[in-house]
């Protein structure tokens, strides 16, 4: 479906981010990963994934905490590619604390990866989508970009920030009589069960002395009715979807994973 498409996903050696490379490689994409890990173990994602879907996939190391250097991870695909035609900003950090513990130095890197890397990586790949008259943009925000938790002021922040910026750079590029298809949108996902939130539900098993299934619960009841995690790849298909031409009227809106979390 998406054959011949240039692809980057920022956050994509583990979790939600993989699973979303791994995806749009199944519908044709080239895809562009980046983040943290072992070199070895991020060589075999890749080379996994040029094995498994017959495309090409290149690891791209940058810090996104820095601006220049999510500029770079577009600049670098054009480079290697000739163009960028869907950009998916994954990455993201997480810290916890009420607001008069909050470190600032915290409170900085929280602004920067998740929000200020989506502001950069965004207004490099919309040059280059404007010159080949096509884009997608799809912004994993989250349940927080709509919805507020105590103890988590930059997490909640930058969340809501994402959600506007989406907003504001659909709105930039709606106009289709032009010739052109660029859209922009975001992706809010409640509790998805990734390997670190298994992590978490394991401990809490095994600190409670109770069954795995029963610690889910007790982590989801507060804020998900479903009492189901979503898994990485429903927002992958999601993230699909949003790229495809079935989509093309679609921009500018909040597409929510989360088990009924913003219903109530």
């Amino acid at each position: 479906m998406l054959k011949g498409k240039i692809a980057v996903v920022t956050g994509s050696t583990s979790g939600i981010g993989l699973e979303i490379a791994r995806e749009l490689a199944s519908s044709g994409c080239d895809v562009v990963l980046n983040g943290f890990g072992d070199a070895a173990e991020i060589e075999d994602i890749r080379a996994g994934i040029e094995l498994k879907y017959s495309v090409r996939a290149l690891y791209v190391n940058v810090d996104l905490s820095k601006g220049d250097q999510a500029r770079k991870l577009i600049n670098e695909t054009i480079k290697e590619f000739g163009k960028i035609d869907i950009l998916v900003n994954n990455a993201g950090v997480q810290h916890v604390a009420p607001i008069e513990d909050f470190d600032s130095d915290r409170w900085d890197l929280l602004i920067a990866v998740n929000l200020s890397a989506t502001f950069h990586t965004m207004a490099e790949a919309v040059k280059n989508m404007k010159k080949n008259g096509w884009g997608r943009i799809v912004n994993i925000a989250s349940a927080h970009g709509l919805r507020a938790s105590a103890n988590k002021s930059a997490y909640v922040a930058s969340k809501h920030g994402v959600v506007g910026l989406t907003k504001v750079v659909a709105l930039e590029n709606a106009r289709q009589d032009n010739g052109q298809n660029i859209t922009c949108n975001a992706i809010c996902p409640g509790w998805v069960l990734t390997p670190l939130v298994q992590d978490q539900v394991e401990a809490w098993a095994e600190r409670d002395n109770i069954p795995v299934k029963d610690a889910e619960v007790a982590l989801l009841s507060e804020k998900q009715p479903s009492h189901r995690f979503a898994k990485p790849e429903e927002i992958g298909a999601m993230v699909t979807y949003l790229c495809s031409d079935a989509a093309r009227s679609v921009t500018g809106t909040t597409m929510s994973i989360d088990g009924g979390w913003t219903a109530k």
